[in-house]
Order: structure tokens, then C-alpha cells, then sequence
């Protein structure tokens, strides 16, 4: 056709301005306006009055924030409207894109979309006046030596008015200062509208939890219940868009249901089992209770001990009459890992077997997805079992610090009015309940903590987790960060420092094949180790890591010198050419 019209049989592929007019408007993609040099700076050299942004960004936590800013400095400095919109839902995997549409003009919000919401579609609109986006560069005498130099972008022009054809008074839009919400919100939405948008396109019954008394298990609970909210919140004051309401209908299979509270919904959607075993303690199992009551969700106690005793006496007879021990009652290091991972393992496979049969036991038919329950902080350390109650079918917490999760439950102690449950929770030290609570004559045994079994606390392996995979650390950089940090923050000595950098490469590395079956999990954080898509690693590592813990330790032996004869007041000048190699090298 444009050969027949045109006589053409070529045309050019690249970026040009639309004349119209009263206005220049230009655009650019997703991913320019994060470059170090944005296509926007040359739009505006080339008198662009409006730059729009098809994004596709998807969340992070606090990344909002930076996108705000982004905006905001790219019109400040040349001046001119910036028309921001981004994609809303989800792909289909692990992201949820967060929409919030911008308008900024002259570095000034004046426009603000929500962020999270069920609609799919949000329109924001600003009126403005377009001498004040003319007159902005004049300000600053140096744009008008860089737009004369600046490389022309071809101009197409179009007889069209965006303003009206006869002057009238318009009201124009204040600016406003840019909405931004908490991590704990951004957790308590992102997720929950991702596991929303996973339930209604995979056409399930609902969700599987099994629901341990602590912190992860509480945090997902929760999610799901805010999930229930939001739809409540929808379906009871917006008559106009009633897609979330005739979805829901579907998933529960009543053509006419509709909830009188969120917690019918969460009655309808998500089950709740609490696994108990001879390890288990009364406290867990009743603050699991709690809190599946004032969620709403259907709840049941079960036990595994017959499971698990069954596999121990196939594994005792296995291996020739000898029957594994706990190391409290005189077993090895081995066999205590071993039942441990029994326990976990048969809640895995006990928690898919209720995923399916559940709905027959209430008449109803499909399947239940199972949820995840390991924290990003674990699976970067490894401290779980592989193919336990972890393994699922999606995971709304995979990509979230066990800090970032406290947070989120002390505002849903507020938000939802679950202090009742989540109190108890969060002061509780967080507990695997593995090994028996007594040994073999009756006596109270210490009681199991994750962050004693671990290693490392929490807080710490936030830390690693950043440095590792943002800063790209491999050992030796981050010993010299933290070295630099963690003496005066913490009162850590160089060896106490070196002690936990070591640890935690040692145990990433021997437990990094647990990242190839990772629940696809809601991505929160940019350190996820997930390896499907974010974390593109080896799985394989020689945990001994030879070369870089020997540079360490010599930086470390280099470092304390340097403390000591600054102690000392010594002016003598340490050679370190022997160091040079090592401190140089970019090491992984």
C-alpha cells in the first residue's frame, strides 16, 4: 500500500517529534527514561513540549520512589511535560506491574494514579498551560547553548490542536505532592492482587496453607485475608465494574453468591491445616487457631507421626536394623538432619493430598493451589528442607526479608484487627519444631531457633543477600565493606566479621541446588536468588572457596595491622604490594 500511494519501498525506523499545532510531543520507551542517557534530554534540547512513556515496570519494594524521582529530575532540568503510564496485573509469572500513571510537569507532580487497585484500567488527567513548559528553559542559560547543538530529530507534522481553537479559561491542576505507599502496604497489596489475579486465570478452587503458628505461615495467612478484603471492599461500593465480583462467582461455583465480609470469602477460598507432630508445641498449634479463626478460613489439626514413623521403620529396615536417633537421645548429626527432613517432607506430600481431596469433603470440585511459606532470606541461606512444605505451587512471600515480613504483620495487627493472633507471633522466636521437645529420659531440651540453627540472624542475612547479588560481592569485597562498617555499627571484630562473611558464602554455596526448585514466588526484592530468571548462577560451587577466603584472610591480617599501628600512633608505612593481586582482582 505505500508503495502503490507513496511510490516509497523503504522508511526510516527510528525516533522523531510530532509537530502538532501547539505542541511538540515526542515519546520514548520503558527502559530509556532509567538510562544514563535518556532519549528524553535530546527530546527536550529539540523543543519538545510533552514526552509520554509506555512503561511496563514491574514492582519492587520502594521502587516507586525511585521512579518518582526520575520524572520529577528529568523535567526540572529542561522543563516540559512527562506522561508516565504503566502496565497494571500481572504476565503470567513471578511479577505483578503496579500501574500508578504519572503526570509531571516542570519537575512538579500534578497527576497520580493508584498504584494497586482490581480496576484495569485507570485514567488520570491534568490540564496545564503550556507557556509555562515554553518559558522553563530559559531559566538556565547553558540549555540554550546544548539545544543549538544538539542532534535533530526528524519532525512529522500533524494539523491538530491539543488546547481548544478559541482561548477560554481553564482551571489548571495544582501540583501535588507524589502518593507513596509503606512496605508494609506495598506487601499487603502487591501480593495479595497477584495471588488474586493467579486464582481467577488458573480457574482453582482456591488455596491450601499449611499454617505452622509462625512468623512466614502468619505472613501468608494474612496476605490472603487482605486479598479477601480488597475484593470485599470492591464488590461492596463499586457497582459499575463487577468482573472481580462475576470471577469470584465462578471460582466458588455459585452463580449468585455475593459476600456479606471479607471473611466469607476467605471461608470460601482458603484452607488452613495446622500439621502437628510429637515436636510440636501447644503454643503453635493454638496461635495457628487464632488466627485461621479471625481470618475465616476453614481450619483443621492433623497429625503426622504415623507418617512419619512409617517412612523411619522403611529407612530402618533399609539400612540393615538400625534406627535413626534425634542427636538429644544419642543419634548423629546425619540421622538428626534426617528425621528432621522426614517431618518436613511428609507435610509436603500430606499438604497435596488435602490440595486435591479437600473440596470433595465439602462437595465441591477442583483443586486447591498450595502456597509457600519460605521467606527470601531462607532461601538464599538454604534454611529449608528441599521439596518440603516449602515446595508449592506459588508463593507470595518468596521474594520478601523476614524484617520486611514483621513489619507487614504488625500492620496488619492494626489494618485487619488481628492483634489477638499476630501478637503472640511476632514475639515468639521463630522455630522450625523439628527436634523433640525432650530427650530420651524426659528432660527439657534447648529449645530449636532458626537463627541459632542458622548461623546468622536475620538482619544479617538481609545484609549478605544485598551485597551478593546488588553490589555483586563475592567474599573478599564483602568482608572489605563490611570491614569498614560492621567495627563501629556493631562492635564486630575483623576475625567475628570474616567468621560470618566465610559461614555464609560456605553455606549459600553448599545449599545453592535448592535454588533450582524454588516455589515461583511474587518478586519483592532485586536480591532474590531465584535462578529461573533474576539470580542466572551455577548451582555447583566448591564450597571451600580456596582462592578467595585465602585473599581474605590475608586482607584481614592487613587490615588488623593497619588497626594496630593506628592504636599504636606509629607512622611506619606497611608495603602491601604483596596484597596488590588479590585486592585488585574482581572476584565472584
Amino acid at each position: 500500500a505505500l508503495l502503490r500511494r507513496r511510490g516509497q519501498s523503504t522508511v526510516p525506523i527510528g525516533d522523531a517529534l510530532v509537530q502538532l499545532n501547539d505542541a511538540c510531543i515526542a515519546s520514548e520507551i520503558c527502559e530509556e527514561l532509567w538510562s544514563a542517557q535518556p532519549s528524553h534530554i535530546s527530546m527536550w534540547l529539540n523543543g519538545v513540549d510533552i514526552v509520554s512513556n509506555g512503561s511496563g515496570s514491574h514492582h519492587t519494594l520502594r521502587k516507586l520512589d525511585t521512579r518518582v524521582n526520575l520524572m520529577k529530575a528529568a523535567t526540572a532540568k529542561s522543563g516540559g511535560v512527562y506522561m508516565y503510564s504503566n502496565q497494571r496485573g500481572c504476565d503470567g509469572g513471578r511479577l505483578y506491574f503496579d500501574g500508578s500513571a504519572m503526570i509531571v510537569m516542570n519537575g512538579e507532580m500534578i497527576g497520580q494514579a493508584k498504584q494497586f487497585s482490581l480496576d484495569e484500567v485507570d485514567v488520570t488527567v491534568s490540564t496545564v498551560d503550556l507557556d509555562e513548559v515554553v518559558s522553563c528553559p530559559q531559566n538556565f542559560r547553558s540549555s540554550l547553548i546544548q539545544a543549538d547543538a544538539v542532534a535533530r530529530f526528524p519532525k512529522i507534522t500533524v494539523d491538530f490542536s491539543l488546547g481548544p481553537h478559541q482561548p477560554k479559561h481553564s482551571i489548571l491542576t495544582q501540583t501535588a505532592p507524589a502518593f507513596f505507599h509503606t512496605p508494609e502496604e506495598e506487601i499487603a497489596l502487591g501480593p495479595a492482587l497477584w495471588l488474586w489475579d493467579y486464582l481467577r486465570r488458573s480457574k482453582q478452587a482456591g488455596f491450601f496453607l499449611s499454617l505452622s503458628g509462625g512468623v512466614d505461615s502468619a505472613a501468608v495467612a494474612c496476605v490472603v485475608a487482605n486479598m479477601c478484603r480488597i475484593l470485599y471492599q470492591h464488590i461492596s461500593t463499586n457497582s459499575s465494574y463487577t468482573v472481580p465480583l462475576e470471577d469470584l462467582r465462578q471460582i466458588v461455583k455459585e452463580p449468585t453468591f455475593t459476600p456479606n465480609s471479607a471473611q466469607e470469602i476467605a471461608g470460601k477460598l482458603l484452607t488452613t491445616c495446622y500439621m502437628a507432630s510429637k515436636n510440636s508445641s501447644a503454643e503453635t498449634k493454638e496461635r495457628s487457631e487464632r488466627l485461621a479463626t479471625l481470618i475465616g478460613s476453614r481450619h483443621s489439626v492433623i497429625h503426622i507421626d504415623g507418617i512419619v514413623d512409617s517412612i523411619k521403620e522403611v529407612v530402618t529396615q533399609a539400612c540393615g536394623g538400625k534406627t535413626p536417633q534425634f542427636m538429644v537421645n544419642g543419634g548423629s548429626h546425619a540421622e538428626d538432619v534426617a528425621l528432621q527432613n522426614m517431618q518436613a517432607r511428609s507435610r509436603m506430600v500430606t499438604a497435596y493430598a488435602l490440595a486435591q481431596l479437600t473440596p470433595l469433603s465439602h462437595g465441591a470440585a477442583g483443586n486447591l493451589l498450595v502456597l509457600g511459606t519460605a521467606n527470601v532470606d531462607e532461601a538464599l541461606r538454604g534454611y529449608y528442607t528441599k521439596y518440603d512444605c516449602s515446595a508449592a505451587d506459588i508463593n507470595p512471600i518468596g521474594g520478601i526479608s523476614k524484617t520486611d515480613l514483621r513489619l507487614f504483620l504488625r500492620y496488619c495487627v492494626d489494618k485487619l484487627q488481628l492483634g489477638d493472633a499476630l501478637n503472640s507471633i511476632l514475639v515468639a522466636p521463630p522455630t522450625a519444631e523439628l527436634r523433640p521437645l525432650t530427650d530420651a529420659e524426659g528432660a527439657a531440651t534447648r529449645a530449636q531457633t532458626d537463627e541459632e540453627d542458622m548461623g546468622m540472624t536475620y538482619e544479617e542475612l538481609s545484609v549478605f543477600g544485598r551485597l551478593r547479588k546488588l553490589d555483586y560481592c563475592g567474599p573478599v569485597s564483602m568482608f572489605r565493606k563490611l570491614a569498614s562498617l560492621w567495627p563501629r555499627e556493631r562492635g564486630l571484630s575483623l576475625q567475628q566479621i570474616a567468621d560470618k562473611v566465610q559461614h555464609f558464602f560456605t553455606q549459600y554455596s553448599i545449599n545453592r541446588h535448592k535454588m533450582t526448585t524454588l516455589t515461583p514466588s511474587y518478586h519483592a526484592e532485586d536480591y532474590s536468588p531465584d535462578d529461573n530468571r533474576f539470580d542466572l548462577r551455577q548451582f555447583l560451587y566448591n564450597v571451600r572457596w580456596p582462592f578467595q577466603f585465602g585473599a581474605m584472610k590475608r586482607l584481614q591480617s592487613d587490615l588488623e595491622k593497619q588497626t594496630e599501628m593506628a592504636t599504636s600512633g606509629s607512622e611506619e608505612v606497611m608495603d602491601s604490594t604483596a596484597l596488590e593481586p588479590q585486592a585488585k582482582r574482581k572476584c565472584p
